[in-house]
Parts: structure tokens; C-alpha cells; sequence
């Protein structure tokens, strides 16, 4: 379904919260553009952002660069590397949440994100990799 003029006004009025920074915790970080309430999805989108599992040795001959592009935003387990339908020329803002003990989003379901708490404008966002991932992080 084409988005009209009025449904994308509507979605930057009251849908948009954030955008990418420099993150004084690691690398590029997601942060609040502006007040987030609490309970909110802050990173909804109209991209239907999937992921195929893809054998790793399927990767092996791909170009360094690509790479290390997957080695960045893909996540991996034993056997396979996870990337987006979309590919890696568009993205999704949740691939830039850094890691926190403390965080202020977690996932409610698969690719749903909602806010623990208010968030206020400039606040960066975090999401705890141990709970979302199911698995020991150390940094």
C-alpha cells in the first residue's frame, strides 16, 4: 500500500524519536530527538525489515568490505550469519543500539522495541545484548 502525504506527515508528527550520533560509549549510538514516553516503539518503521540465515561459507567469497559490513551489523551463531531482506545499503536504526546493563528499551517481540522508561531529547539509547541475544556479551 502506497504511504499518502498525509499517513508520512502523520508518521514524522508522531512517530519519529530518533537518529544516529556519535556515542561517547561506543561508535555510532541511536538517541532521542526528542522526548520518548514510556511504552512506546521509538524505532517504528515502515520498512519490513527481515532476516535469512545464511551459511557462512555462503560469505567466505564475498569482497572484504561486504565483509566486514556483516561482521558489524549481522548477527552470527555457530553455523550461520543473519542478514536483512533489504540488504545492507538501507538499514534499520536498531543495529546501531549499543549495549547497557542498564537500558532503556528491551524487546517486546521480535524487531519491537519499547521504551522502560521516559527518555529524554538527546539521551542515547540502549538495549541490554545479554537479555535481547540470550547470551553473554563482554566488552
Amino acid at each position: 500500500m502506497p504511504i499518502t502525504q498525509k499517513k508520512l506527515i502523520d508518521h514524522l508528527k508522531k512517530e519519529v524519536y530518533c537518529k544516529l550520533g556519535v556515542s561517547p560509549v561506543h561508535g555510532i549510538g541511536v538517541f532521542a530527538v526528542r522526548s520518548i514516553p514510556k511504552g512506546i516503539h521509538p524505532l517504528k518503521s515502515y520498512l519490513n525489515v527481515k532476516e535469512v540465515d545464511i551459511n557462512k561459507k555462503l560469505i567466505k567469497d564475498l569482497p572484504k568490505g561486504v565483509r566486514q559490513q556483516i561482521d558489524t551489523f549481522c548477527f552470527y551463531n555457530k553455523k550461520t550469519v543473519s542478514i536483512p531482506t533489504i540488504g545492507l545499503n538501507s538499514f534499520d536504526l536498531a543495529v546501531y543500539l549499543n549495549h547497557s546493563k542498564k537500558p532503556n528499551l528491551k524487546f517486546k517481540k521480535a524487531g519491537v522495541l519499547i521504551s522502560l522508561r521516559k527518555i529524554a531529547e538527546g539521551e542515547e539509547l540502549f538495549i541490554d545484548y545479554d537479555i535481547s541475544f540470550g547470551e553473554k556479551h563482554f566488552f
